[in-house]
């Protein structure tokens, strides 16, 4: 897996945490980079897209209703919804990367993490908004604002070690993505602790 996709990856997961829970965005980002720990090279492209959504988002998630017909932005799935917004941000504000490898990043993440029909339905608004952008030109503003910056325990941890508190695992159930199980730990019993020789 290359750099860049799993620095999206990350900052999928991250806005998506954010989007899901309430609290403090930087607070919220220091407990994702505790659990996930991105590393030093992935580090610089994960911040300035989760920091470019969070500031953006407004208007970010204006421009996705605009292109999506009959779809409001909170009746989206949450994976298909944070996946466009990073994509959206990148295709404004990344020019060195093609648009083309936006979308293609975007709709593969969407496979990975969403359900059998989030590449089609991401990459019919990402088409579209690209092909307006290509010929009429559209702007996406995203305000200026203090960067939001991953916590010191998150940073200066040593890579390698495990987190302190990892999240649970999550394993795909029939090979279908999208679909999901936790595994669950069962206790052993002792059983000596039973009365039992």
């Amino acid at each position: 897996m290359g750099l860049r996709r799993r620095s999206r990856e990350l900052a999928m997961q991250a806005v998506f945490y954010m989007d899901m829970r309430e609290g403090r965005p930087a607070e919220q980002l220091t407990l994702v980079c505790r659990s996930r720990r991105p590393s030093r090279k992935t580090r610089d492209f994960f911040l300035e897209l989760v920091n470019g959504v969070i500031r953006g988002r407004v208007q970010i998630d204006a421009l996705v209703e605009r292109f999506s017909s009959n779809w409001k932005i909170s009746r989206m799935a949450g994976v298909d919804r944070n996946v466009l917004r990073i994509a959206v941000y990148e295709l404004f504000c990344c020019p060195d990367i093609p648009p083309k490898v936006t979308i293609n990043e975007a709709i593969d993440i969407a496979k990975k993490y969403g359900s059998d029909d989030s590449g089609a339905f991401i990459n019919g608004i990402l088409d579209s908004i690209r092909l307006t952008l290509e010929k009429e030109g559209l702007e996406l503003q995203v305000p200026d604002g203090p960067p939001l910056e991953i916590g010191a325990a998150a940073v200066d941890a040593d890579e390698t070690a495990p987190p302190e508190d990892p999240p649970p695992r999550f394993h795909p159930v029939g090979r279908k993505p999208g679909v999901v199980r936790k595994r669950t730990v069962r206790a052993v019993s002792n059983p000596a602790e039973n009365g039992s020789p």
